[in-house]
C-alpha cells in the first residue's frame, strides 16, 4: 500500500472519530492543601472541543488522497 494511502486512511479515521466524539474530556486533579499528613485535592473536568469542521476537513481529505493513490497506480 502507498505511503499516500495510509495517509488518506488514517485521515478517514480521525475525521469520524472527530465527527462522532465532538471533544475529548480529561480529569486534572489540583493539590489544594498539603500540610504534613494532611492532603486535599480537587478534581476538575476539562474538554477540549473537536469541531464538526475539523472532522470533516479531515475525513474529505482522506477519501481525496485515498482516491489519489488508487488513480496513480503503475
Amino acid at each position: 500500500m502507498k505511503p499516500i494511502m495510509i495517509i488518506g486512511v488514517v485521515l478517514i479515521v480521525l475525521g469520524v472519530v472527530a465527527l462522532a466524539y465532538q471533544g475529548i474530556t480529561y480529569t486534572s486533579r489540583e493539590r489544594i492543601i498539603d500540610i504534613g499528613p494532611i492532603q486535599a485535592t480537587h478534581e476538575t473536568k476539562k474538554t477540549i472541543p473537536l469541531s464538526p469542521v475539523l472532522g470533516g476537513v479531515a475525513l474529505a481529505g482522506g477519501i481525496v488522497l485515498v482516491i489519489i493513490g488508487a488513480k496513480n497506480k503503475p
